[in-house]
């Protein structure tokens, strides 16, 4: 299984973030890649957690793979090493339908200057962070699939990670870009999971004028 899972790491790696940003370049020019040397803690810790989360995953999968690193007797079972693999293929086909549903909107990182579209049709209907919430459905069944105690951490690591990005980097900017129909949207529209982390309508005017 183990071997599934790295053949599951590359087309993660290869198709969330290779092709996309290949298509990303032929559609618009640019890369979509916003993370560069000039970064607020909260940016350094929410994109470089997110880097070594995906890593860690990797690393634990091949050294599974190698059979340097051994699952935990507590979730070494095949059942659930088959419910991690199925896990995984749905949270990179979320990633990719969701990237898909941005279009040019698509970024890696926020360029706090750089207006986008703001995006709530499809998947971001349902939840605001949808390829957030596919990495994360990823990682979880990696660690699954590869039950071993480098996988595990790697998805705390990813959700701590997440948490910092979308709550102290891409909300401010969001809402500082996009004022009160952002707002709007995460009053209807759930952070992560559909109908949790929405932000009350009667805080929407307060916070624009807080942002801006």
């Amino acid at each position: 299984m183990a071997l599934v899972g790295l053949i599951l790491q590359a087309l993660f790696l290869g198709l969330a973030f290779g092709l996309r940003t290949y298509l990303h370049r032929r559609r618009t020019g640019t890369t979509g890649f916003r993370v560069g040397a000039r970064r607020g803690a909260a940016e350094a810790v929410g994109a470089g957690g997110i880097t070594v989360a995906a890593v860690a995953s990797l690393v634990a999968t091949g050294l599974a793979l190698a059979g340097v690193l051994g699952p935990i007797d507590l979730f070494d079972h095949d059942v659930l090493r088959w419910f991690g693999a199925a896990m995984a293929v749905a949270g990179l086909l979320l990633v990719l339908a969701a990237q898909a549903n941005m279009g040019a909107s698509w970024r890696i990182g926020v360029d706090q200057a750089e207006v986008t579209d703001l995006v709530t049709a499809g998947l971001f209907s349902v939840t605001r962070n949808p390829i957030f919430l596919g990495m994360l459905i990823f990682w979880l069944g990696m660690a699954g699939l590869v039950p071993n105690v480098l996988s595990i951490v790697a998805f705390v690591v990813a959700l701590f990670a997440v948490e910092a990005q979308v709550r102290f980097v891409e909300e401010p900017y969001l809402i500082r870009t996009h004022g009160a129909a952002y707002m709007a949207y995460a009053s209807r529209t759930g952070r992560l999971l559909p109908g949790l982390g929405r932000i009350r309508r009667d805080g929407v005017r307060a916070r624009v004028g807080q942002e801006q």
